[in-house]
Formats: structure tokens, C-alpha cells, sequence
């Protein structure tokens, strides 16, 4: 009960209501002690009258608004029901939070909707952390209990309860799923995957639907997840109580029968399950009482399929899977047998012999149908030592049917679970320690209570008394640790109502005590209770109905249930007649044996030693006790335990998502023990604040200045001062303890003393501001005065200049106006004169110009009639030449033709085709000697003809010499006439033709401007198709980098994948050879597994080949192997000769019959050949390569002229260019095959033409290493150097000195021998890696000489050195080596951010989010509530000093000076650093998302200066340009969201267009999670919320819609290639460290 100073005008109280079971309302006067009723105002605003008879009737107290949402119920000032209920209520509907904490238990509401928080992601995120620390979450549960284990190596149960429908199920799957993860180091192992998939063959047989819950758990399990030394899952065990056998044969209206009899009926069509002969499940009575045979978005079938494989991958092999089935639907058929009555009183019963379900039945179980039918409808008895077969009725025979069918499924299911714990029992290994997952169902009540009811609420009895203990316990330790003078408190125990039910005399003892009577009955059996419990010795717990003798009351924890006496005895009983059980063991299936052999052997043992058929009558064990049993045994198991609780609650009943009904939330909130909890925790000290939280927040009530060093003796002096009862507070040796309502009121002393203080702030500030405000009123009149004094004075003025101007302005503008006047007469004058004298001018010029186009028309016509002659004269003559000569081709075509047809010259022209080539180069030579002679004669004949036309133009010119001296002939009359007409016809034809050139003008010029428009249309088109093509290939060319990327993240992370494996392969391989070399003894030790058994690396001509190849191998075998026929080939006994021809399809009969001197004539000729097909193949690649660039700058300009036609054309060509430029260069491979095939055939003839190998001697600076000490240098430069050794050698030394080796054994000769020692080397380097796993400086120096050593072989490979001219190429094929190589760098560079990342992953989140960067900021900004370690948790790890971003620099450096040591490029550095900022971002977000403490505005400003210290850091260093700072956005803008303005739409709208890197999941998150850090901040509105969530659904969101970011999510690598420089060995500095003196400088 709360303090009455606290019942003041304007606090809010809540009052009971019918509805919603507590309603807010507020005091509208004070309270004062004699009143007799409290005047209060609804949130409706109705005032209404509270009426009190004592003080102790004064309602409970409203918590503050700073409060509201509190993710622990105990963190809540006043602690109570109607608090209890609003913040859950709030946390669920207007937070969407389904989890909430309550001390040490976790309250989860069914949201009845499927939430995106359980992804694996998530689980990083709780991995490894607090969880005072984190959002409640039921993976946070689930990580305290795993880290208690591994902490304390103590066994640890996890107790989930609740209402059938509640979510009980869903929350064990979860919970075991998260220890599969944990426990399996993020992969799942076979041992993770059978315990995951044991949940769906339970949920087949044991969930069925009712009418609360779709999959309701009809039975209670127990799972121990057994843990190895390592914390990883190693086996698991499952314990069953209590199945609800009643439910075979019965179901209630809306219920349905298990979900495996109708995923058999739902697979009836299958192949494999007709010999079932199923039906759908309405035509079966076991599964058609309810009505209703389906379920609402489930799928039978499929959940068949996926039992099937969970079956599957427990190890049940298909043949006992269908035996299984077969039972399954044997049941189903057992329950359509007909009984019929007989008699004349009906005490008899019979079943038709031709009843086709029981011969069904009897055939699927393999038993005799007879003797079923039989015993079904007859009973042996024992009368005097006689055996007496009597007949039953036909209700007693339906009972005995029922009865056996809920034996047989009773038998399989335990039959099923003993299978499923084998499967799961541990084989690698003793179980070190265990968290065991309680799936338990909760207090049930319904209309009709039976046994079953009793012995579930029997059950929650035990379990609720187990945990008032353990919180009570709790609490006391709490005190303890802290050395406070404490009372102890009292609690409520149930032990009088578990003694009622299980005591002597009790109701479980009546019970058995009246089955084993021969005439027991339920009647009988209630009246012993009556007498009992209610005449004898009255109980407390126990009552019995007014309207009822059949009935009974117990008065439970959570409430009053009323029992049904009917039926007890025969579900206790559980009889099943042995004639039966009889008949079922001698069944020809070996399960159905096996199922009741084994029930035989569980019965004798658990019966005694004694014998005989009155001992086992005697001790036949009742379903009651069998349950009390087992009951005991998990209580001990969870009383060795330390036990975790999640209370789980169904929100309505309407099974409706995020709805929220008060009245069954309180009802199931008082059931589950969750108040009980709130009790204990209220009658001690609930709130609980250490020294410097209390000080940071109440230091505005300390008297004086003071500081943080002495906040526990401040505390200690002004907390009596301020809270005078000493019985409301306690200190403790780190926190000071509060009572209920303590806190609420330091709260209003804090408020008080900040109001007073605001309201001298406030009178200053007034007083200030008249002051100001008169200071500027005097200011400005004086202003005002000067300004009007002034403008006086300037509008005298300016009316003076006015005044001047206009007389100016006149005087101007009449001289103008006669100016222009004399100008106009001026102008007009000239005008005249000039046209005047333009007129005469033009008309002479037209004269001359019609007498000169008369002359030139005259001319013009006389040259083209002489033309024309001349046309004519030399066409004839043309066309007599070209008959001549088309007579001779035809008989020259003729000719030629039947040569060709003679088979003599087929022959002639086809003999000797190899010494043809080289006839043909030869007459090349002729042709091009005759070309030279053709030439000089032709040069002659030239100048020759170039003489006799000069001497002909000195003729010419001669003749018209002599004619001009000649006078001119006279002219006649009729000349002049027709001259005249001719000139006269020819003005006419001018003019025509002019009228014509004029018309022909103007539509050129139409022509012109259409052909101007067409073309900047056209031109328009392209430009808009050229940008259309440019888009599509830049959206082409996006889609293929990210397949690209993608691609290379999935094969960087097989090959992360296959490194894991691969160790696992070497530890397992290291253990078995230790097992077999250590000597026979009881113990042994284990030698650490990071040790190499043998660090010498394997000889290069080793025949040891691995068990197992790794995945280069199986690369090198699929692609370079040789297959079939190359595997043929190499071991042929055949010459290399032979082996090509056949290859080739080459005739071997030509090849014998051809000579040396034709060989070797054949071997010219190719040569020949040969060259010229090379430098031909070289310019058609040239041409290509010019081609391809021209396209890629027409694409590049984005001024392609061409159609999509012409391109597609061009397109089209370059194809067939390719396909033709690939078909020679496989001729020209065939010609060269076929060289070498004649050099190997003729090797003496043709020795002076073979291309000899280079020698040493030919490449100077290179490093001689003799076969012998090929594995001593190995070893000395890779396998045995020391790391300080090593650090202190050149970058890429081991490399260089490796490749000059390498390349000296390849110039010598030998390149098989090189190719062994490349190999050697590299796997020497794989092995170093794996030896220096956790040494970044050693990791990086390897990826140096790994790199480097690649490249070089790259560098010098056929292909790179003949397109770069560089030195001689390899002539050992080392593609293999290279592709090793590039596998090992991605795993070098994994290895370094593995290495970094485990450094980080601790101090991330407490570097970014937690430390204090900027000293003093959040001093004043600690919650009520917030930081306050929750009960039951463990204590934190009392460490070194917290983490700060100085560490996480300090990390970051190390790698950046790990690689920067070995000259490794500044690319690389980037996608690194990209990687871990990327790392550090996902973590720390998605921590901040998941922490409500960090979520205010002082904790933002310190994320994004601990940002901006990263920011800066990466800047100085370099590499902020691969995307190593824009990864570090998301954490950038929720920082920025945790400081903006959070109020009006205009902040909403900024918000949206800011946090552009943050999905609408996270920024909507974040809101809600947001907490004000003072009381000058406020929350933020769900109004405001609800505008953001609008926003965000209309922008379109680039970010995944996923609340967490993945972590691990991984950037594929790129590695550049950039050629080293020259090597040479006088150039390298070996140190003597290294003891290579054996190497010779060749």
C-alpha cells in the first residue's frame, strides 16, 4: 500500500472496471485521512465518486508516464495488477513487444502473427550478450541459460507454461532451435539437425486441434540438450508426461483427433500408402466426432512429407516407417469395427465375420481376425481356480474396442519416443552438462473438468511451488550479496493444496485405493472424499458442489476448478483385457511384437522381484501414480537445475492477431504465477539503484556541490533528510534498496525542486527580457525621429533637382526634333540619286551578260555534238573486243573443264599434296620473280609511251600554229541566217531551262528543309535509342557485376566452408592416428589440435596421395585429368605418332607408305605452312581487336549512326568471325600436333629444325636448388621459420626465391620436376597458414608470398608472356598451381578478417554504444529502471577496464600495420577494411535496435562522435575510397534519427528523406524504442509513428525489409593483378638466418 501523501490533486490512480478490468482515472482534490470517498475524473471524462471505508480501500497508484513501456514489470515504481496489466498492454499494442520481463520470468504474448524476429541474424545479435543488456526476447532466455552452463558448468532447465494455445510450442522449437545454432558453432551438424527434426514427428502424434489452440500439445515433454567440454551440442534425451490417449477415440465438437491420422488420410493417393486402403477422415469414426477434419492454412500432406523426412533423418529406415503407418491406420480402421447386441437382454454382442474394417485391421497388424473378433466380445474371468469365458455386452465390447486402440497408440508413442532418444542418445562423446526445455502445458479449466484436467492442474501445483522457492531464494540471495539487515519474508505456499492431492489419504490415494477394490465405482469413490476431506477433517482446498454428489471442488492457486468424478477410475485403471495383448504379441508384424513384448518387460520391471499372478496384479501401476512418478523425477531433475521461466499468454480468444483482452490476460496472469512474482518482489525492496545511477539521477536534491567519487557517502547523508521512515530504504555495498512507491516519491521531491528551480530560472529570465525590451523601445524612438528628420530633408531636396531637370529636359528635346527634321530631307536626297544611278548601272550590265551567255551557249552545244560522235565510235568499238575475248574464255572454259573431269589428273593433282606446298611456295617465288620483270618492262614501256606523247603534242601544237596563221574563210548568208536561228533557239531553250532551274530551286530548297528536319528528327531518334542502349547495357552490365559478385561470394564461401571442413578432416585424421599409436592403457592424453603432426611439407615426387581429395584436386581431376581416351593414351604402347594420327583420324596406310625424303619434304611444307597461318591468324586478330575498339567508342560517344539492324548485322558478322577465327586457330593446333608428331618421327632428319629448349644459362639471375635439397629449403623458408625471423625478411622474399628456383628447374629441362616443387611450396604455405590461425602479422605475411608467387607465375605463363613480350614463357603448365594459389589468397584474406572480426566482436558493441567518448554528457540522462540488474541473472564478469573505441582502433591498427609491413596493395587493404567497418556497423545496430537504454538522445550524440573517431581513422589511413567509411552509414543515420526533432510532420518528412540507409523496419523500430533521457525530453507519439510509417510505404525503399542487418554477410574479394618487376638474384638480400647457402646463383 502506497504512502497517503501520495493521493494529490492531478495523480492518476486506476479503478476497477467490469470491461477492461482496471481503468486510469485522476484525483481531482487531495486526499485527506478521514475521507470518505475520493472525486476523480475518467479518461472519458466522466467525474464519478470513489467510495472508501478505510485507508486501506484507497485505489492503487498509476506508475509515471517515464515508465510507461518498461520492458521489466519489477522496474515499475508501484507493483501491482493494474500496472502489470497496462504495460503489457501497451508494450503489445503500441510497441509491438510480445516479450516482456518479470524478475527471472519472461512474459510472452501470442501475437498470433508471424514476426521477422527470430532469423539467424537475430540470434548473432543475442549471442554472447546480457541480458540486462538486451531487448526481452526468448533467445535472450535461451543465451543466459547457455552461458550459466559453460560459466558455472551447472545443468540448466528452461520452464515454458501456459494455456493450451498460447504458444508454448512455438516458444520450445525456438528455444532449441537457438541451441542448435549456439551449440553447433553456426553450422549445423548432424547431431543439431536430428534434434530439430524430432519436433515435427511430435507435434504428428501428439499435437492435435482444439478449440482454443490449432496445434495444441496434447502431452507434456521434458528435452535434456546434452552439451560437450566445448559447449557444443552432442546428444539429446526427450521425456513424455501424461498423453492424452482419451483424445483417440473421442473428440469434442470443433476438435480433431492427432495430426498423423489425418496426414495418413491426406495421403492415401500416394503409391506407397494404398496398401493402407485409407479413406478420407470423415469416413473414419475416430477422426469425424468433431466435425471438423481441417485446420486453417495447414497443409496435411505436406506436413506428411515433412514428418516422413524427419523420420528419415532420425535414422527410421522407409521399411519401418510404413510398419509404423500401417498401426496408425490400423487404429483408424479398429475404430470402424460394428458391434452388435444379441440376446434377449442385449448382454451378449458379436461382430459380422465379414466386417471389412476389422479384416483391415487385421491384415495391417498381421493378427489372427478371429480371435480379435473374439476376445472384443467375450472376457475370461477366474472363479475358483477355473478359467470362465463370459460374453459382454455390446457397449462393454465398444469400451474393450476403444480401450485397445488407445493402448496401441499409447504403446506406439512411447514406442516412437524410446526411437527418437536413441537417435538423439550422445555418440561423440559423455554429456558434460544439459539445459533442459520443459513444454508443459498450464492450468487448465473448462466447463467439464475430468482426470486429465486434475492431473495437469496437479502438475502446475508442483511447478508453482517449485517457483515461488526459487524466486523467494532468489530474493534473499539478492540481500545477502548486498549484507542488508533483512526480515524474511513471507509468501503464499501451496503446500496444503499438493498435500490434498498427493498426501496420505489424499485424492490420488483414494483414487488408487477404490481401482484396486473389485467393485470400485466413481460414486464410491467421491463419497470417501466427502467423508474424507469434508466430515472427518475439513480441508481447506476442498469443498463440495450444493447441485452435485459427483463432483468435487478444489480450491487451486490460480483458481477454483469443479471435478467430474465420472470416468476417473477407468482412466486411471487404463485396462486393457490380456487376452488381447495376447493376441497382439503373437502378431507376424515385428513391431507390433516388439511394441507389447516391450511393454511386458517395462511392466515385470517395474513390479518387484516378487512373482506370481497376484504379485503383478498387485503391483499393476495406475496412470496416477505412473504420472506422480515421473512428476517427482522432473522435479528433482529441475531442483539440480537452474531453472529459467517463460510464461506464455493467449491475448484473446478470438486467435485474432495484436489483440489484446484484458480479462483472460489477468486471468492467465494470476494462473501462471506471474503476480505471485510481483508480490514477492513488493514485499521486499523492488527497486534497487546502485550509488553513482542514483546520484547521476537525484543530484539536484543534494545540499551543495558534489562530486561522483563520494556519491555512496552523499547518498548515505541526504537520504534520511529526504525520506524520514527508515524502513523504506536500506543501503546496501553497491546499490541502496527501495520499497514500492519509494522511488515515485523521490520522483516528486526531484520535480518539485526542478519546478522551483525553473521558477527563479523563469523570474530572471522575465525580468531580463523587460529589460532588453525597454532598452530597445528607447532605442528605436530615437531611430524613428532621426529617420523622419531626415527624410524631410531629402524630399526638399529632390523637388530642387526636379525642378532644374526639367528645364534641361526641354531645352534637349526641341534640338532633337530639328535634328532629325534635316536629317529625314538629308537621307531622302541620297536615296534617290543612288537608285537613279543604280537603274543605268544594271541595264548596261544586262547586255553584256545576254551577249556572253549567247557565245557560251554556242560553244557548249558544238562540244557536246562532237562528244556524242565520239561516245558512239568507241562503244562499237568496246563491244567487238568483248565478243572476241568472250569466244576465247569459252573455249578456254571448255578446255579446262575436261581436264578436270579426267580422273588421270584427280590423281595427277592429288599425288604428293604434302610436297605441294612446298612446289606452291616455290612457284610463289617464280610468280613474284616474273611480277619484278613484268614490272621493269612495263616501266619501259611507260616512258616510251610517255616520249611518243610529247612528240605528238609538239605535232599538235604545230598544226594549230599553221592554222592560225591562215586567215580566217568568209561567211556566207545562209551560215549568218542559220546562225541567227540557231541563236534564236538556243535564248528560247535558255529560258526554258531557266524557268526549269528556278523550279527546280525552290524544291531543292523544299527538299533541303524537309531533309534538315528528317534529319534532327532523326537525329533526335538516335540520340534517345543511343541512351536507351546505353541504359540497358549499363542495367545489363549491373546485373552481371552483381551476379558476378554474388558468384564469387558463394564460391569465397564454399572455399570458407571447405577450410572448415578440411580442418575438421585433419583433427579427426590427428585424433585417429593418435588412437592408433598410443598403447593399449585405461587413459590417455589428448594432444592439442591446432599441433601439426608432421610440419615438413611432402616431398614433390612423394606417391602419398590423401584419403580424401580436397576440392583442388577434385578440380584438377573433373577439368585436367585426362579422361578415358588421354588416360588410354598415356599408357598405350603405342609410339606418339601413332597415338595423334589416331587421335586425328589420320590413315595410317598413308603415313607407312611415304618415305623419309617425302617426310621430311611433308615436315618443310607444314613449317611453311605453318608461319604463314600464324601471322595470318595474328592479323585477323589485330583487325578484330581494331574493330572491337571502334564499337566500344561508338558506344562510349553514344553516337552510333548505325540501325539496330545495321548493329545487329555487324553483330552477326563479328560472331562469324570468331567462330572462323576459332576454327583456324584449332587447324593451326592440329598443325603443330602434327609437327611434333614428325619431330618425334623423325628426330635425326629434322634435328636442325627443332626449336631446343631454353637453358639455364639463357635466363641469367636465377637460383639453382638441387632435387636433394628441395625439402630443406622448403623447409628453412617456409615450414620451420620463426615468426620474428620471418617478420624481418623483405616483403615476398620466401616467394621470389621459390619462383627463381622453380623457374631454373623449368629452364633446365625438367618441367615435370618444377611443377612438383611449385606444388610442394604451395602446400608448405597452406599448412603455415593453418599453423599461424591466430597470428595477423604471420597471416599477412603469407598472403604476401602467396599473392606474390601467383602473380609471378601468371607473369611468366605462355599466354601472358607472349601478349606482354616479357622474358621466355614457362614451359611447364602451372594453371593448376595458379588456380591453388588464388584459392589460398581468399583464404589467407578470410583467415586475417576472421582473426580481426573474433578480436572485435566483444569490444564492438560496448566501444560504439556504451563507452563515453564525450565525457559528462549522459551523466544527467539515467532512467528510472534503466541499467538495473535484473533478479535472477548472473553477476557480470568483473573484467578489466570496459572497452572504449580506443581498443577497437588499436585492433583495427594492428591490421593495417600487418598489411601495410607487407607492401600489400592499397586495393585489397580497402575491401578489408570494407569488410570489418561493414561488421562493426551490422553489430552495433543491430544491438542498438534491440536495446531500449541506448534509444535517447545523449546516447546518440555519443554513437556518432564514437563514429566520427572511426571516420576519421580510416580518413588518416587511406582507405575510406573501397566503401570502408559508406558501410558505416546505417549506424551514421540512427545516430542522427536518435537526435533530430521527432514531433511535427516536417521532421517526419526529414526523417524519411535523411535515413535513406535504413530500412522502414529499423527506423520505425527505433522510434518506437526511443526513451527521453531527462524529463525535458518527451516520447515520441504514436501518431508521429503512424505519419512515419505512412512516408516510408510511398518512398521507394532500396533496403532490404529485414529489422536486422546480416552479419554475416561477406563481400567477395577481388584481387588485383599487377606484374612485378623484373627478378634477379643478385638483386635479392638472403639473409644467413635463413640457411639457404645451398643455393647456387645460375
Amino acid at each position: 500500500m502506497a504512502s497517503v501523501e501520495f493521493y494529490s490533486k492531478g495523480e492518476r490512480v486506476w479503478l476497477p472496471d467490469p470491461d477492461a478490468v482496471w481503468v486510469s482515472a485522476e484525483l481531482l482534490q487531495d486526499y485527506r485521512p478521514g475521507d470518505e470517498q475520493l472525486w476523480l475524473r475518467l479518461l472519458d471524462g466522466h467525474e464519478v465518486h470513489y467510495p472508501l471505508r478505510s485507508p486501506a480501500d484507497l485505489p492503487p497508484l498509476r506508475n509515471p508516464d517515464i515508465l510507461e513501456g518498461e520492458n521489466d514489470l519489477t522496474a515499475l515504481s508501484f507493483l501491482h495488477e493494474p500496472a502489470v496489466l497496462h504495460n503489457l498492454r501497451v508494450r503489445f499494442l503500441d510497441y509491438s513487444s510480445i516479450y516482456t520481463y518479470c524478475g527471472i520470468v519472461l512474459v510472452a504474448i501470442n501475437p498470433y502473427e508471424s514476426l521477422p524476429i527470430y532469423g539467424e541474424e537475430v540470434i548473432d545479435a543475442y549471442s554472447g550478450q546480457d541480458m540486462t543488456d538486451m531487448e526481452p526476447h526468448i533467445f535472450s532466455v535461451a543465451e543466459e541459460a547457455y552461458r550459466t552452463m559453460i560459466r558455472e558448468e551447472r545443468n540448466q532447465s528452461v520452464i515454458i507454461s501456459g494455456e493450451s494455445g498460447s504458444g508454448k510450442t512455438v516458444s520450445a522449437k525456438f528455444t532449441m532451435r537457438y541451441f542448435a545454432v549456439v551449440g553447433g558453432a553456426s553450422q549445423q551438424t548432424s547431431v543439431e539437425e536430428r534434434v530439430l527434426s524430432s519436433n515435427p514427428i511430435m507435434e504428428s502424434i501428439g499435437n492435435a486441434k482444439t478449440t482454443r489452440n490449432d496445434n495444441s500439445s496434447r502431452f507434456g515433454k521434458y528435452i535434456e540438450i546434452g552439451f560437450g567440454k566445448n559447449g557444443d551440442i552432442i546428444g539429446a534425451n526427450m521425456r513424455t508426461y501424461l498423453l492424452e490417449k482419451s483424445r483417440v477415440v473421442f473428440q469434442a465438437s470443433a476438435e480433431r483427433n492427432y495430426h498423423i491420422f489425418y496426414q495418413l488420410c491426406a495421403s492415401r493417393d500416394l503409391p506407397e500408402m494404398r496398401a493402407l486402403q485409407l479413406d478420407a477422415a470423415e469416413r473414419f469414426f475416430y477422426t469425424n466426432q468433431g466435425g471438423d477434419t481441417q485446420v486453417c492454412g495447414a497443409d496435411d500432406l505436406s506436413d506428411m512429407e515433412r514428418t516422413r523426412n524427419a523420420f528419415t533423418v532420425l535414422g527410421v529406415q522407409p521399411e519401418q516407417q510404413m510398419e509404423i503407418f500401417r498401426i496408425l491406420s490400423g487404429v483408424l480402421h479398429l475404430g470402424n469395427v460394428r458391434v452388435q447386441s444379441s440376446g434377449r437382454s442385449s448382454d451378449r454382442s458379436f461382430i459380422e465375420v465379414e466386417d471389412r474394417s476389422l479384416a483391415v485391421f487385421s491384415k495391417l497388424l498381421g493378427v489372427e481376425g478371429p480371435q480379435i473378433c473374439h476376445w472384443l466380445c467375450h472376457r475370461r474371468l477366474a472363479v475358483g481356480g477355473e478359467m470362465l469365458v463370459k460374453p459382454v455386452s455390446a457397449q462393454q465390447a465398444l469400451e474393450a474396442r476403444d480401450a485397445l486402440a488407445k493402448h496401441v497408440y499409447g504403446q506406439l508413442f512411447g514406442w516412437t519416443v524410446q526411437r527418437l532418444n536413441s537417435a538423439l542418445r550422445s555418440q561423440r562423446g559423455k554429456v558434460k552438462s544439459f539445459i533442459g526445455v520443459l513444454d508443459i502445458y498450464g492450468f487448465e479449466t473448462f466447463d467439464r473438468n475430468s482426470f486429465e484436467q486434475f492431473c495437469i492442474n496437479y502438475a502446475n501445483e508442483k511447478l508453482q511451488q517449485q517457483f515461488n522457492r526459487h524466486v523467494f531464494h532468489l530474493e534473499q540471495e539478492e540481500y545477502v550479496r548486498e549484507e542488508l539487515a533483512w526480515k524474511r519474508i513471507e509468501f503464499s505456499d501451496n503446500q496444503l493444496c499438493i498435500s490434498l492431492m498427493e498426501g496420505q489419504l489424499g485424492v490420488f490415494d483414494l483414487l488408487d485405493e477404490e481401482c484396486r477394490m473389485p467393485k470400485g465405482s466413481d460414486a464410491s469413490w467421491v463419497q470417501k472424499l466427502y467423508d474424507q476431506h469434508l466430515s472427518s477433517k475439513p480441508h481447506p482446498h476442498f469443498r463440495k458442489p450444493r447441485t452435485s454428489n459427483s463432483a468435487f471442488i478444489v480450491m487451486h492457486f490460480a483458481d477454483t476448478v469443479r471435478y467430474e468424478c465420472q470416468g476417473f477410475l477407468e482412466k486411471n485403471r487404463d485396462t486393457v483385457f490380456d487376452e488381447l495383448i495376447n493376441v497382439l504379441k503373437a502378431s507376424q508384424s515385428e513391431l507390433v511384437a516388439e511394441l507389447f513384448q516391450l511393454q511386458e518387460s517395462s511392466s515385470l520391471s517395474q513390479g518387484g522381484s516378487r512373482s506370481g499372478r497376484k504379485t503383478a496384479r498387485e503391483h499393476k501401476l495406475t496412470v496416477g501414480f505412473q504420472f506422480r512418478q515421473s512428476l517427482q523425477m522432473l522435479m528433482d531433475t529441475l531442483n539440480s537445475t537452474t531453472p529459467h521461466y517463460v510464461r506464455c499468454i493467449k491475448p484473446n480468444d478470438l486467435k485474432e492477431a495484436f489483440r489484446f483482452d484484458p480479462k483472460r490476460t489477468v486471468q492467465q496472469l494470476r494462473a501462471c504465477g506471474v503476480l505471485e512474482t510481483i508480490r514477492i518482489s513488493a514485499q521486499g525492496y523492488p527497486s534497487r539503484w546502485t550509488y553513482e545511477e542514483f546520484f547521476s539521477r537525484y543530484r539536484v536534491l543534494l545540499p551543495g556541490p558534489q562530486h561522483l567519487q563520494r556519491a555512496q557517502a552523499s547518498c548515505r547523508e541526504t537520504l534520511p533528510q529526504l525520506i524520514p521512515d527508515p524502513d523504506q530504504y536500506c543501503f546496501g555495498k553497491t546499490k541502496v534498496f527501495f520499497r514500492a512507491g519509494q522511488v515515485a516519491l523521490m520522483e516528486r521531491l526531484r520535480a518539485e525542486r526542478l519546478r522551483a528551480a525553473a521558477v527563479i530560472i523563469q523570474s530572471r529570465a522575465k525580468g531580463w527580457l523587460q529589460r532588453v525590451r525597454f532598452t530597445r523601445v528607447l532605442r528605436a524612438v530615437a531611430t524613428i525621429q532621426r529617420y523622419c528628420r531626415g527624410s524631410q530633408a531629402r524630399r526638399q531636396a529632390r523637388l530642387l533637382r526636379c525642378s532644374k531637370a526639367a528645364l534641361v529636359i526641354q531645352k534637349n528635346y526641341r534640338m532633337v526634333v530639328v535634328r532629325q527634321l534635316f536629317l529625314m530631307i538629308r537621307q531622302a536626297t541620297l536615296t534617290i540619286q543612288a537608285f537613279s544611278r543604280g537603274t543605268l548601272a544594271r541595264r548596261r550590265h544586262r547586255r553584256m551578260v545576254a551577249e556572253r551567255r549567247t557565245v557560251l551557249l554556242q560553244a557548249r552545244v558544238r562540244g557536246w555534238l562532237a562528244r556524242r560522235a565520239f561516245r558512239r565510235v568507241r562503244a562499237a568499238v568496246v563491244y567487238m573486243q568483248c565478243c572476241v575475248r568472250r569466244r576465247a574464255a569459252r573455249k578456254e572454259l571448255l578446255k579446262l573443264k575436261k581436264e578436270a573431269r579426267s580422273v588421270e589428273r584427280y590423281r595427277e593433282l592429288n599425288k604428293g599434296m604434302e610436297v605441294k606446298l612446298m612446289q606452291l611456295q616455290l612457284r610463289a617465288d617464280q610468280q613474284a620473280k616474273e611480277n619484278s620483270s613484268l614490272r621493269e618492262t612495263l616501266a619501259a614501256q611507260r616512258e616510251a609511251a610517255s616520249a611518243e606523247l610529247e612528240a605528238l603534242r609538239a605535232t599538235v601544237q604545230k598544226l594549230q600554229s599553221q592554222k592560225q596563221e591562215k586567215p580566217p574563210p568568209p561567211i556566207s548568208d545562209k551560215e549568218v541566217d542559220e546562225r541567227k536561228r540557231a541563236e534564236e533557239k538556243a535564248a528560247q531553250e535558255i529560258l526554258r531551262l531557266q524557268q526549269e532551274l528556278e523550279t527546280l530551286q525552290r524544291e531543292k530548297e523544299q527538299v533541303c528543309e524537309e531533309k534538315e528536319e528528317l534529319a534532327a528528327r532523326l537525329l533526335q531518334l538516335q540520340k534517345a535509342e543511343a541512351a536507351s542502349v546505353q541504359r540497358a547495357v549499363l542495367t545489363a552490365s549491373a546485373a552481371l557485376q552483381a551476379e558476378l559478385d554474388e558468384e564469387k561470394a558463394k564460391y569465397q564461401g564454399l572455399l570458407r566452408d571447405f577450410t572448415r571442413l578440411e580442418q575438421r578432416y585433419d583433427n579427426l585424421k590427428e585424433m585417429s592416428l593418435l588412437t592408433e599409436n598410443l598403447p593399449p592403457a585405461k587413459g590417455h592424453r589428448r594432444s592439442d589440435s591446432t599441433q601439426s603432426l608432421s610440419l615438413e611439407p611432402p616431398s614433390p615426387s612423394s606417391p602419398f596421395q590423401p584419403a580424401f581429395p580436397s576440392p583442388e584436386e577434385a578440380r584438377r581431376v573433373s577439368v585436367t585429368s585426362p579422361g578415358p581416351e588421354r588416360r588410354s593414351l598415356v599408357w598405350s604402347s603405342e609410339s606418339p605418332k601413332e597415338q595423334l594420327m589416331e587421335k586425328m583420324d589420320v590413315a595410317k596406310d598413308l603415313v607407312v607408305k611415304m618415305s623419309a625424303e617425302d617426310l621430311e619434304h611433308a615436315y618443310d611444307a607444314v613449317r611453311v605452312a605453318n608461319k604463314f597461318l600464324e601471322s595470318q591468324l595474328r592479323k585477323q586478330q589485330t583487325q578484330r581487336e581494331e574493330g572491337l575498339e571502334a564499337v566500344r567508342r561508338q558506344e562510349a560517344a553514344g553516337s552510333a549512326s548505325a540501325e539496330p539492324e545495321e548493329l545487329q548485322d555487324l553483330l552477326e558478322a563479328r560472331e562469324q568471325e570468331c567462330v572462323r577465327l576459332r576454327r583456324e586457330v584449332k587447324e593451326l593446333r592440329s598443325t603443330v600436333s602434327l609437327r611434333r608428331l614428325l619431330t618425334a618421327a623423325l628426330p635425326s632428319a629434322l634435328s636442325p629444325e627443332i626449336p631446343r629448349p631454353l637453358k639455364a644459362a639463357e635466363v641469367p639471375g636465377l637460383l639453382e636448388c638441387r632435387k636433394r635439397d628441395e625439402n630443406k629449403l622448403i623447409k628453412n623458408l617456409i615450414t620451420d621459420i620463426r615468426a620474428d625471423a620471418a617478420l624481418s625478411l623483405p616483403p615476398g622474399l620466401p616467394a621470389s626465391v621459390l619462383f627463381l628456383c622453380v623457374r631454373q628447374a623449368d629452364c633446365s629441362g625438367d618441367p615435370a620436376r618444377a611443377r612438383s616443387f611449385c606444388g610442394a611450396a604451395v602446400t608448405a604455405m597452406k599448412a603455415a597458414l593453418k599453423k599461424h590461425g591466430d597470428d595477423v602479422n604471420m597471416t599477412a605475411l603469407w598472403l604476401k608470398n602467396v599473392w606474390l608467387l601467383h602473380d609471378l607465375l601468371k607473369q611468366h605463363s605462355a599466354n601472358q608472356s607472349s601478349s606482354l613480350e616479357v622474358r621466355p614463357p614457362l614451359s611447364a603448365d602451372m594453371g593448376e598451381e595458379q588456380r591453388v594459389l588464388s584459392d589460398l589468397c581468399i583464404r589467407a584474406v578470410q583467415q586475417l578478417l576472421s582473426i580481426t572480426e573474433t578480436r572485435l566482436q566483444s569490444i564492438t558493441v560496448p566501444a560504439l554504444l556504451e563507452s563515453e567518448s564525450i565525457t559528462g554528457l549522459s551523466g544527467s540522462a539515467v532512467k528510472m529502471g534503466v541499467s538495473r540488474k535484473r533478479a535472477g541473472s548472473g553477476p557480470r564478469p568483473a573484467g578489466g577496464e570496459a572497452p572504449t573505441m580506443a581498443s577497437v582502433l588499436r585492433e583495427l591498427g594492428v591490421l593495417y600495420a600487418a598489411l601495410t609491413q607487407q607492401a600489400l596493395p592499397p586495393s585489397l587493404m580497402e575491401q578489408a577494411f570494407q569488410q570489418l567497418t561493414y561488421l562493426i556497423c551490422a553489430s552495433a545496430l543491430n544491438s542498438l535496435l534491440l536495446r531500449k537504454d541506448m534509444c535517447c538522445w545523449s546516447r546518440g550524440i555519443q554513437i556518432r562522435y564514437n563514429v566520427s573517431l572511426l571516420e576519421e581513422w580510416l580518413r588518416s589511413r587511406g582507405v575510406q575510397a573501397g566503401g570502408a567509411v559508406a558501410a558505416l552509414e546505417p549506424l551514421i543515420q540512427a545516430a542522427q534519427l536518435l537526435q533530430v526533432g521527432k514531433k511535427s510532420p516536417a521532421d517526419a518528412q526529414a526523417i524519411v528523406q535523411t535515413c535513406t540507409a535504413l530500412s522502414s523496419q529499423q527506423i520505425v523500430k527505433i522510434l518506437m524504442l526511443y526513451t527521453p533521457s531527462s524529463d525535458l525530453d518527451e516520447r515520441v507519439t504514436l501518431n508521429f509513428i503512424r505519419t512515419v510509417q505512412a512516408l516510408l510505404k510511398s518512398r521507394s525503399d532500396q533496403q532490404p525489409p529485414q529489422l536486422l542487418m546480416d552479419v554475416r554477410r561477406v563481400f567477395p574479394l577481388k584481387f588485383p593483378y599487377l606484374p612485378p618487376p623484373a627478378l634477379h638474384a643478385q638483386d635479392l638480400l638472403i639473409p644467413d638466418s635463413l640457411k639457404v647457402s645451398f643455393l647456387r646463383k645460375a
